[in-house]
């Protein structure tokens, strides 16, 4: 088996007496492609904003590759390996497909600054590589045609693809996939599954997926992880946790296609 690279044991977090996450405890193994479903409002985004350091937790631990990384800031986070997509799409809407990339990359950067107020030799060589990395992920992606385009021109599911390709220009370790189909159609849909099989292989990451659609749960994720009301109800294999009674009841009894 391999090794864990996020353990949270007893995490729970409180918003003025509401229990948004209660006692939630969940193993990641590197290389593992895990689901997290449950109905609106069970409490999946908070546990990514906790695990990414936008909220802190009432209770519990957050290990990543054995560190604490509860109470850390977001930016400290990343940089550790931990790279997270959002439900609304958080792109710089003004900006060219490639300076939206070339951003995420600064997480990497050397130059302090001195040379980035003096503009020097060692400054503009860094800024030629970064934009040179920036083109090379985004022909990956089959971006490369689109670089002097503002991400907002850009088709629904192309702004999706772009939002994948900026988290992972921070070289993270584990990836955060909140509700990456939503407001798709079925092709998007499609090639979205490919993409995450795509990017787990080429990249060798970790994934954690929140997402709606039971399609593309059941098409590539190994375990699922459900909560409701803040707990987790049930975890397994999408097949088990499909037919589970208290997943059913959850999903107000729909057995064929469940929404969370």
């Amino acid at each position: 088996m391999s090794p864990s690279i996020l353990e949270i044991k007893n995490l729970t977090k409180d918003f003025g007496g509401l229990k948004a996450v209660n006692n939630f405890s969940l193993s990641l193994n590197e290389g593992e492609l895990v689901g997290l479903i449950g109905p609106n409002g069970a409490g999946k985004t908070t546990v990514f904003n906790l695990i990414t350091g936008m909220y802190l937790p009432s209770a519990g631990s957050i290990k990543f590759q054995g560190r604490e990384i509860s109470g850390l800031k977001p930016h400290k986070i990343a940089q550790m390996g931990i790279s997270r997509t959002f439900q609304n799409i958080r792109l710089f809407p003004e900006l060219t497909v490639l300076d939206n990339v070339r951003i995420a990359h600064h997480y990497h950067t050397h130059c302090g600054l001195f040379h980035t107020l003096f503009r020097t030799k060692a400054f503009h060589q860094e800024e030629k590589e970064l934009t040179q990395k920036a083109k090379e992920f985004l022909a990956i992606f089959g971006l490369e045609g689109r670089l002097n385009e503002k991400s907002k021109n850009l088709p629904y599911g192309e702004q999706r693809r772009l939002e994948i390709v900026r988290a992972l220009t921070s070289a993270p370790k584990l990836l955060l996939l909140d509700e990456p189909a939503a407001g798709m159609n079925p092709f998007e849909v499609g090639r979205l599954l490919e993409l995450i099989a795509f990017i787990r292989e080429r990249f060798r990451l970790t994934i954690l997926l929140i997402e709606h659609q039971m399609r593309v749960v059941m098409g590539i994720c190994e375990r699922v992880v459900v909560m409701d009301f803040g707990e987790i109800i049930a975890c397994g294999m999408p097949e088990a946790v499909q037919n589970d009674p208290k997943v059913i009841e959850a999903y107000l009894g729909k057995r064929t296609t469940v929404y969370g």
